[in-house]
């Protein structure tokens, strides 16, 4: 079907929630996907950060094509194939030392399996919240940073400290406290006035959707030490930066060496398969009791299957390797490029700023004309997520449009 029937019938019958662009993809392989007329487009996006292993893996496609012929899904009233493997690996990869060679605390973790990062910072909330309540403290607020993103449900955009983003949606749930992100200073005032109420600190590492602003380690030893320090746990959403996006490390908190209490994880996990994970320390996880959360599709057979066949390739893939060295090259060409103010970002999470007077929005549609495909997170900000097989001759082909459209 044309893309201009696609635009008929989503204009008709598909809610408008999403400024879509005037292209139909159709398919897609490695760092390429294809529209409807068979043009190719350098995928500098990945389904905003998803396709880790890139477009249509082999490896993938075969992994998942066998367990639809064997089994979709029964619900998680049973037990299934690959579910129990998958959280073992998910364990070993958060038991992982940090970038210093500082082993983790001891001791495993465990997962829920949701569909989304959203549903995962959904259930991070409430296992922080159930937690304190179980051990006898009055303890209800989680301290999240401005600009953050944590999803769209009611609750993660509470958590969200984005007001353009809340306020068509008030009133939004109670129990969230906002702070500058960085600022060590205005987050240790705040626990001083605030610590009896407050039940976890809530941290992207690297947030995403505000244009990729790395949190330092400094500030993120802090909210540690802060949190713990008055019973509360430190919740790292890794949904965007995790899962060797940021680095040879799985997850970004071990590049910035802290020790969270739990993790949330979705986007790169299953590789463009629906998975989110919640996952947490052993003697935090076990405050769940049968019936305090669950879910209908999370961690369907279909689901584990992906998550298995993503997380096994990870394993014994060179591009991990190659993930700091392209995103370091990337950032250092963007850097070079005419009307270029700032760049930043960890391993293959990149974003650059332009001068006053370009529109970002405009050089993505530009972009999406030249062939490329990236975004904007904001009227003057880029922001790039490519599949982690992106290797420097992408990054090339990808500088030489902007320095075309830039010039």
């Amino acid at each position: 079907m044309s893309l201009e029937q696609q635009q008929q019938l989503e204009a008709t019958y598909v809610m408008s929630t999403f400024g879509r662009k005037p292209v139909e993809l159709v398919r897609g392989k490695g760092m390429y996907v294809y529209d409807d007329e068979g043009r190719a487009y350098l995928d500098f996006l990945a389904g905003i950060g998803v396709v880790s292993l890139g477009h249509c893996h082999p490896w993938l496609v075969e992994a998942i094509a066998a367990q639809a012929a064997k089994l979709i899904h029964v619900g998680n009233y049973y037990y299934i194939e690959n579910r129990g493997e998958v959280a073992e690996h998910v364990s070993r990869l958060l038991e992982e030392p940090d970038v210093n060679g500082q082993a983790p605390e001891p001791g495993h973790w465990k997962s829920f399996f949701a569909n989304s990062g959203a549903e995962a910072n959904e259930c991070a909330i409430k296992l922080a919240r159930l937690y304190a309540k179980r051990a006898g403290r009055q303890a209800q607020n989680i301290v999240t940073l401005e600009r953050s993103f944590h999803g769209r449900t009611l609750a993660t955009l509470a958590a969200t400290a984005q007001p353009a983003k809340q306020e068509a949606f008030q009133p939004l749930p109670a129990g969230f406290i906002h702070t500058p992100i960085n600022d060590i200073a205005a987050l240790e005032a705040l626990f001083e006035r605030e610590a009896d109420s407050i039940c976890a600190v809530m941290v992207e590492c690297v947030q995403g959707e505000s244009g990729v602003h790395p949190c330092t380690q400094e500030f993120l030893a802090a909210a540690e030490r802060l949190a713990h320090g008055c019973g509360a746990l430190l919740i790292c959403d890794e949904v965007q930066s995790g899962m060797y996006r940021c680095g040879k490390r799985p997850f970004a908190f071990q590049r910035l060496c802290v020790q969270p209490d739990i993790v949330t994880i979705a986007k790169g996990v299953a590789s463009g398969f629906p998975m989110g994970i919640c996952a947490a320390r052993a003697q935090i996880a076990d405050t769940f009791e049968p019936g305090d959360h669950g879910t209908t599709f999370g961690g369907s057979s279909l689901a584990v299957a992906a998550a298995k066949a993503t997380l096994e390739l990870m394993d014994h893939q060179p591009f991990i390797d190659n993930i700091e060295e392209t995103g370091a090259y990337l950032r250092e060409q963007l850097a070079q490029l005419p009307h270029v103010i700032e760049v930043r970002g960890l391993g293959l999470m990149c974003a650059c700023d332009l001068e006053e007077g370009f529109s970002a929005p405009d050089v993505v549609a530009q972009g999406q004309e030249g062939g490329a495909l990236f975004n904007a997170t904001g009227p003057a900000t880029l922001r790039f997520l490519p599949p982690l097989v992106c290797e420097k001759q992408h990054v090339d082909e990808l500088i030489a449009l902007l320095s075309r459209l830039l010039a």
